[in-house]
């Protein structure tokens, strides 16, 4: 009798427990018209979320079987549509479904001309963005794509000068890109047509926050039909309705499968005010061919260099307990994932992005939430108007939010004012275990104070700023509401009233355990006012670490290869501190009267740069020589048991668990370059000949050599051989050249220039001063 109950029981439990669950399964070998089950699946995405309306109350899982499937429109998922105890969308078991925001064409190619070829296409066609057999083409562009050039794959000087303007029948619609003048970021304009001189007629501009001319280098034009003159360039010519495309040679073009762009956003998270989506899980999905969005991007985000288009492959707005895990983002258009105004507790694991357009995973909060906002960094609020009230107006900002184990790189193809993960008006982000290469600028981006509390550790970030300039791999800026542009206000405001430096930043950000490199700039860049971090155990690859403004900065414990500390213009009574740090050059001070709290306990590369630190009131209990590495050469820089850098207090900590660590993702994830280091244990021991930059050099020794060369002293580097590629034989030097100042900065021994180079070397161009011959000579060394 008990058993006869017992199984009763269980027969209506398990009746209960299937009912209160609901698996849909689409296959693109079903039918809208079928029930949806594993045996008879949907078609479409549409048919499956029309299910989720009858689903009140109840676990929906949406399986995907493997195959393409071409939105017909975005996803939306709101409140009208989900009501749902919770929601997964995924791809079934093993397999992997691919979402798309394009569309699959139908073609019927003919010779054109000049090995270009030319299909109709639909009445509706509007796309930029076209793919061969999986491969994103080249919208046709001038000058022509180069994979080897550092700014976006190739530039020209004369992009829009008047002869090659003169050349284009009708430029209406076409695009002109270029990096800003200083180089913080790109700018991008959409042809509109000439003017009554015969010039073009450009709108936009608006993707920097810092206005600025056009780069007069790095510019180019693309979607212009005269300039469809090289293989994989393609045109299409909107009011014909006409699709022009130069195949590679060889290629089977009436074969190929032909896919293009369609929808920007291609699954959309929606929430109301004050009642957010919760509980839903996107997982293993791969999305592709979303547009770009670089014309959409035109919202300040505050004082931040950054404009930003809010949306994404993946766009969640008011929502909590979201997971978005396992998912691919290939060649997407702009930005892969997009945490807009208030979005708390969610999760985002495990993903790869490559190819984006704009950046990976954008955590970005609606400027309400900020009190007393400027928009413009020339901007600011008198001390009388400002609201003094501690923290956040609203809640409409990301918070208690996780970006961790995802491997982002290469992204930033359009869109350079970019990021791996970005973070604007949000609080207690923690952002740990990814691998992030590969970026036109930062890595990793902090855009202002509001709210910190954020925890960044454990991520691989390498290969940042590789397009443009003045930046970090990981880089901040806190222009928060009390900020001013003007220093003597500034000296003034938070003298008097110290109160107004935490209001926005008002909880610390930890930065710590990580790697970074950084190609023009600095590995850690806190820029313009970063205030209330704590920044211990990293290891700095390349381009030291830089304070600049701000307050309460604790530096502790940190590597930085072959660079340095760089303070900048602090303000008084930072507060900052720098203890127990390796550097490997001298430091790197820029109009610093004032040197915060506490500077000392750090191991210095020789003699002279203690002696300059503690000329300076700094370090009085640092100490200089040898760091001794156990193996830098594979990445490992704890030091052995007799380093010096241990009589300072420095602390080893672990270097196997930087970047991604789920297997299949670490698999794929590349590591960064190890540099051979530049170092100096002692006054007898510094290296006087080495190679620099495919060059052989040597210090100048003795009396000898200073009549040899016709010097005025023994101070100099000689240039014994210059290799043919060499960037000193291409900026105009010679063999016997006696190199005196690079970057304005004395050149008295071979060290000396290799530490200069080493501090200086991201801005692309150093002026050197030689002597040949017995005269003088000044030439600009061009890095890029």
């Amino acid at each position: 009798m008990k058993r006869n109950l017992f199984g009763l029981l269980l027969s209506m439990f398990t009746l209960l427990f299937s009912k209160a669950q609901i698996q849909l399964y689409v296959s693109t070998n079903g039918n809208d018209n079928s029930q949806g089950s594993i045996t008879q699946p949907f078609r479409t995405p549409e048919r499956a979320i029309q299910e989720i309306e009858k689903a009140a109350g109840k676990a929906v899982t949406i399986y995907f079987r493997e195959g393409t499937y071409y939105l017909q429109k975005p996803i939306i998922l709101d409140h009208k549509i989900v009501k749902t105890k919770s929601l997964l969308i995924s791809s079934y078991a093993d397999e992997r479904a691919y979402i798309s925001a394009g569309e699959l064409l139908t073609t019927d190619w003919k010779p054109y001309k000049n090995g270009i070829y030319v299909t109709p296409v639909p009445q509706n066609a509007g796309f930029e963005r076209f793919f061969v057999n999986g491969k994103l083409q080249i919208l046709a562009r001038y000058p022509d794509y180069d994979a080897t050039a550092r700014v976006f794959n190739g530039t020209s000087a004369d992009a829009i000068n008047p002869e090659r303007i003169r050349r284009w029948k009708n430029p209406t619609g076409g695009y002109v890109h270029g990096l800003h003048s200083g180089e913080w970021g790109g700018l991008h304009y959409r042809i509109v047509g000439f003017d009554e001189k015969g010039e073009l007629k450009l709108e936009g501009g608006w993707q920097n926050n810092r206005p600025s001319p056009l780069h007069k280098q790095f510019r180019f034009v693309e979607n212009i039909f005269e300039e469809l003159n090289a293989p994989g360039e393609w045109f299409l010519d909107k009011e014909k309705k006409l699709l022009y495309y130069y195949p590679f040679k060889d290629s089977d073009l009436l074969g190929s499968k032909i896919e293009v762009s369609r929808f920007k956003n291609s699954i959309e998270i929606k929430g109301g005010e004050g009642n957010p989506l919760s509980n839903i899980e996107i997982r293993n999905l791969s999305f592709l061919h979303n547009e770009r969005s670089f014309m959409q991007t035109k919202e300040p985000l505050l004082r931040s260099d950054w404009t930003i288009y809010r949306g994404g492959s993946l766009f969640l707005n008011n929502t909590q307990n979201i997971r978005i895990t396992g998912c691919q983002f290939i060649d997407v258009g702009g930005n892969a994932i997009m945490l807009s105004g208030y979005n708390k507790g969610n999760l985002i694991r495990g993903n790869y992005i490559i190819g984006a357009g704009a950046s990976g995973i954008s955590f970005v909060g609606e400027t309400d939430a900020v009190r007393s906002p400027s928009f413009r960094y020339e901007d600011s609020v008198p001390y009388e108007q400002l609201d003094k009230i501690p923290g956040p107006k609203s809640d409409h900002y990301p918070q208690q939010c996780i970006a961790e184990n995802n491997l982002i790189h290469d992204i930033g193809r359009i869109e350079k004012q970019s990021a791996g993960i970005q973070i604007d008006i949000a609080s207690q982000i923690a952002v740990r275990y990814n691998s992030i290469y590969n970026t036109p600028r930062a890595g990793i981006n902090i855009g202002d104070g509001a709210f910190g509390g954020h925890i960044l550790e454990f991520n691989d970030v390498f290969n940042t700023v590789l397009e443009t300039g003045d930046h970090g791999a990981f880089n901040s800026w806190g222009r928060d509401r009390y900020w001013s542009p003007s220093r003597k206000y500034m000296d003034s405001i938070t003298s008097k009233h110290p109160e107004l430096i935490l209001l926005d930043a008002w909880q610390t950000t930890v930065i710590r355990n990580n790697r970074f490199r950084c190609d023009h700039g600095w590995d850690i860049d806190l820029d313009d006012g970063s205030s209330n971090y704590s920044i211990y155990n990293n290891v700095l690859l390349n381009g030291g670490l830089k304070l600049r403004e701000g307050f309460k900065r604790r530096v502790e414990n940190n590597i930085m290869v072959n660079n340095s500390f760089h303070p900048h213009v602090w303000f008084k009574n930072s507060e900052d501190s720098f203890l127990h740090n390796i550097v490997m050059t001298p430091y790197a001070p820029i109009q610093i009267d004032d040197w915060g709290n506490n500077i000392d306990y750090n191991l210095l590369p020789d003699k002279e740069s203690l002696q300059a630190a503690q000329k300076r009131g700094t370090d009085l209990h640092s100490v200089f020589g040898s760091v001794d590495f156990i193996n830098p050469q594979s990445g490992d820089y704890k030091v052995n048991n007799n380093s010096q850098a241990l009589a300072i207090g420095f602390k080893n900590f672990a270097m196997d668990k930087f970047g991604v660590q789920i297997p299949e993702l670490k698999k794929m994830a590349t590591q960064p370059e190890f540099p051979a280091l530049i170092e100096n244990s002692s006054d007898d021991q510094k290296i006087t000949t080495g190679n620099f930059l495919n060059a052989t050099l040597k210090s100048i020794d003795g009396l000898g050599e200073r009549s040899a060369y016709g010097l005025p002293d023994e101070n100099g580097v000689v240039i014994l051989k210059l290799e043919e590629n060499s960037l000193l034989k291409k900026a105009g030097l010679l063999e016997k050249d006696v190199i005196r100042t690079m970057d304005n900065t004395p050149v008295k021994k071979l060290s000396d220039l290799m530490n200069i180079y080493q501090v200086s070397k991201w801005k692309g161009k150093l002026k050197v001063e030689v002597i040949r011959n017995q005269h003088p000579l000044e030439v600009d060394l061009l890095l890029q």
